[in-house]
């Protein structure tokens, strides 16, 4: 690995919707320098655009954007050809950390194909929230082997301690940072 690469890591981030995965991030963020981005962002913006979604989360949005996101996946590779950018971007930058959310296993896969740095994929988990959505890309979250899971069940006021020692601990053994 490059020099300027040493320290550098990717996180493929996932978990059902609820589970605190971008307030995570964004803990994370307060110590080291971070990109957030996730493989459905080409699809949502063309969703808005074309199809008059609005941001809704709900069900019925939820199984809209994961048939197009499979569409497109199928036809073009648009989610991995918006990461692949992505990480393209994040290694020229200055960041440590890309946090790449992904839903699909074999879409996770694809995209660990392109990494050439520390990657690790991490499952958030949250007792609380929904588990079932009616599409694969959801329901199916929990059916993929990673590499580590977080608990996120801690108080708001201490989550953000103890997220912050996880990731460093995946840090130190990924990349000795």
């Amino acid at each position: 690995m490059d020099r300027e690469m040493a320290g550098k890591a990717v996180i493929i981030i996932n978990g059902h919707g609820g589970t605190g995965k971008d307030t995570l991030c964004g803990f994370a963020g307060r110590i080291y320098r971070t990109v957030n981005v996730s493989s459905a962002e080409p699809v949502k913006e063309i969703a808005r655009i074309y199809g008059g979604w609005q941001g809704q989360k709900d069900e019925k949005s939820r199984k809209f954007l994961a048939d197009l996101k499979r569409l497109f996946a199928d036809y073009n590779d648009l989610p991995l050809r918006y990461l692949a950018e992505e990480y393209e971007k994040f290694l020229a930058g200055e960041a440590q950390i890309l946090f790449v959310h992904i839903r699909e296993g074999e879409e996770i896969d694809k995209f660990k194909r392109q990494v050439k740095i520390p990657c690790v994929t991490l499952l958030i988990r949250r007792a609380s929230v929904r588990q079932q959505w009616g599409n694969t890309s959801d329901d199916n979250v929990e059916n993929y082997h990673y590499d580590c899971c977080y608990d996120n069940d801690k108080e708001l006021s201490e989550a953000e301690a103890d997220f912050q020692q996880f990731l460093a601990g995946i840090m130190d053994k990924i990349c000795g940072a």
